[in-house]
């Protein structure tokens, strides 16, 4: 008796959740520390720039949230809408749809006559019918009912998350001077473990993609630093 050999497929299925805390993580990251490092140019007091960056952190936090929110209702309304007018057209032009599944078919090398069952099979079940229309032909995935709520929640806390990590060296440090290069430290190192991590879910090669978002946090950061260093 010949062994059998179990196959085991390990897919990262988690992608919405995934892209919302890169969003959140990126921004939270590299916006408060720009913020704070602009400030520290400006010679202003640790006090001035906690303060500030608290503010921004929770401006910023409400209005990813809430763009994350509107994003997620907006893709659930649209597929609602395609999927009305496809199960309208299933209904009002039969054959016409079928035709089409048949040519999505042929596209994978599949003949009518061989596609034909499945056709036929749809046909009798409405449901499974648009179903296979909006994936197959659209190219669109029954959003999650709770995406909209969850997404907001994700892309805020992971905003706030990112954001505490620059600050922190100025609520702990009371020299201007120390803070910043605490600051810093602490934050290109968190971008690059980030940027690592980013790249590891997203398929990526994840030393390129943790040395190109520290460069672009530090980058940004220390504009706002220099520019504010020579308007002062």
């Amino acid at each position: 008796m010949m062994p059998t050999n179990h196959h085991a497929e390990h897919h990262f299925t988690s992608s919405d959740v995934v892209r919302d805390v890169v969003i959140g993580m990126s921004d939270g990251l590299t916006v408060p520390f720009a913020l704070a490092a602009g400030l520290s140019g400006a010679a202003v007091g640790t006090r001035i720039v906690v303060t500030a960056g608290l503010a921004e952190i929770a401006a910023g936090a409400v209005a990813m949230g809430l763009g994350g929110f509107l994003a997620a209702r907006s893709d659930a309304e649209h597929y609602a809408s395609e999927r009305r007018r496809e199960d309208e057209e299933t209904r009002v032009v039969p054959e016409t749809e079928a035709a089409e599944i048949t040519e999505i078919f042929e596209q994978y090398g599949i003949a009518p006559d061989a596609c034909a069952p499945v056709v036929a099979a749809l046909r009798r079940n409405p449901k499974a019918w648009v179903d296979f229309m909006m994936r197959f032909e659209l190219g669109l995935e029954k959003p999650d009912p709770n995406r909209a709520r969850r997404s907001a929640l994700t892309i805020g806390g992971s905003y706030v998350a990112g954001g505490i990590i620059p600050l922190l060296p100025y609520m702990l440090w009371p020299a201007l001077g120390t803070a910043l290069r605490v600051s810093i430290g602490v934050t290109l190192l968190a971008l690059f473990v980030f940027g690592g991590v980013k790249g590891r879910f997203t398929g990526s090669r994840p030393l390129r993609s943790a040395l190109q978002t520290t460069v672009i946090g530090g980058l940004a950061a220390a504009a706002a630093f220099l520019l504010a260093f020579a308007i002062r």
